[in-house]
C-alpha cells in the first residue's frame, strides 16, 4: 500500500500495555485533517511519554499506511522517524475549548453504548465519542501484578525495537523507566437503550490518567487517593465529558477509554456553546 503524509491533531495517548504478538507500544489517535479519526502504530514511548515529543491536542505532520496486518478502519503504520510537529498544543481555556471542539464537531457522539457497538460490529467506527447519560463513579482496583514481570518487561523491550530511532541500550534504559500501574481505573455510568436505563464500567487507559496517579503519589504518598478521585470525579465530572472510545485489536469487541475530552458545559447564553457537545 502506498504511504502518505498526513496532518494529524493528537488526541490520544494511551499507557504502554506489553503484548508479544499484538505490539502496539503505545496507541495514539488523533483527528486528521479530512476530519476522519485515525489510529496510529507503534508509536515508542519515549515519544509519548508525558510531554516528551509531542502531546495531546497538538498537530503532527507525519507520513503513514494503512495498516496491512490491523483491519480496524482508522488502524495506520506510522513513520515515527517523519514526525514534524507543531511548537505548540492548541490552548485551552475559554477561548480555546471551543475552537478544540469545533474540529469535532462532525464526529457523531454516542450516548447509547449498544449503537456503538452496533455500528463496530457491522464494520464500522472502532474509535468512536461516547457520552452516557451519566457518570457514577470511579473504581480503583489493584493490579495482580503491581511491577511488571520478566515477561512482560521482555514484551515491552521487543515492542520497542520493532520501530525504534533507538539503540538497543537507549531501548533497555527507557523500559527500566517506563513505571507499571499498580492500579486499573474505571468510570462507571449509565445509558439507555431500548426504552430501558442500563449500567456498565469502562476502562481508563489514557496516559493522563496515569500521569495523574504519577504525580499524586509524588506528591502526597501514601493519600494519593484522594486528590486522584477529587480530580477525577469531581473536577472533570463538573464538566461536559466525553470519553474517546477505542477497541482492542485481539478482543474487538472489548472498548477502552483511551481519552478523556473534558471542555467546560455551555452557559446559558454563551454565544460558544453550540460549538461544544
Amino acid at each position: 500500500m502506498a504511504s502518505f503524509v498526513e496532518r494529524v491533531l493528537i488526541l490520544c495517548k494511551t499507557y504502554p500495555s506489553p503484548s508479544a504478538k499484538y505490539a502496539e507500544t503505545s496507541c495514539v489517535a488523533g483527528l486528521a485533517q479530512d476530519g476522519k479519526l485515525v489510529r496510529l502504530f507503534p508509536v515508542p514511548f519515549r515519544l509519548v511519554a508525558d510531554d516528551q515529543q509531542f502531546r495531546k491536542w497538538q498537530w503532527i505532520e507525519v507520513r503513514l499506511e494503512k495498516s496491512r496486518d490491523d483491519h480496524r478502519p482508522e488502524s495506520h503504520k506510522i513513520y515515527v522517524d517523519t514526525i514534524v510537529c507543531d511548537a505548540e498544543p492548541m490552548k485551552a481555556g475559554k477561548r480555546g475549548w471551543p475552537a478544540r471542539m469545533e474540529l469535532l464537531a462532525n464526529q457523531p457522539v454516542f450516548s447509547d453504548f449498544d449503537a456503538m457497538e452496533t455500528v463496530r460490529a457491522a464494520g464500522g467506527a472502532t474509535l468512536a465519542l461516547f457520552k452516557p447519560k451519566r457518570f457514577t463513579r470511579l473504581e480503583i482496583k489493584a493490579t495482580r501484578n503491581p511491577d511488571w514481570t520478566p515477561d512482560e518487561r521482555a514484551k515491552l523491550l521487543q515492542m520497542q525495537q520493532q520501530n525504534s530511532l533507538f539503540d538497543s541500550e537507549e531501548d533497555q534504559r527507557q523500559v527500566r523507566l517506563l513505571e507499571k500501574i499498580p492500579f486499573d481505573f474505571y468510570y462507571h455510568y449509565e445509558y439507555d437503550a431500548a426504552g430501558a436505563t442500563k449500567t456498565d464500567r469502562v476502562k481508563l487507559v489514557d496516559w493522563e490518567v496515569c500521569a495523574l496517579y504519577r504525580n499524586a503519589r509524588r506528591q502526597h504518598g501514601r493519600d494519593w487517593e484522594a486528590p486522584f478521585r477529587d480530580k477525577l470525579e469531581r473536577d472533570l465530572l463538573s464538566k461536559d465529558l466525553t470519553l474517546l472510545m477505542g477497541t482492542i485489536h485481539r478482543f474487538p469487541d472489548q472498548w477502552l477509554a483511551v481519552s478523556l475530552i473534558y471542555p467546560p458545559r455551555p452557559q446559558p447564553g454563551d454565544p460558544n456553546q453550540n460549538t461544544l457537545f
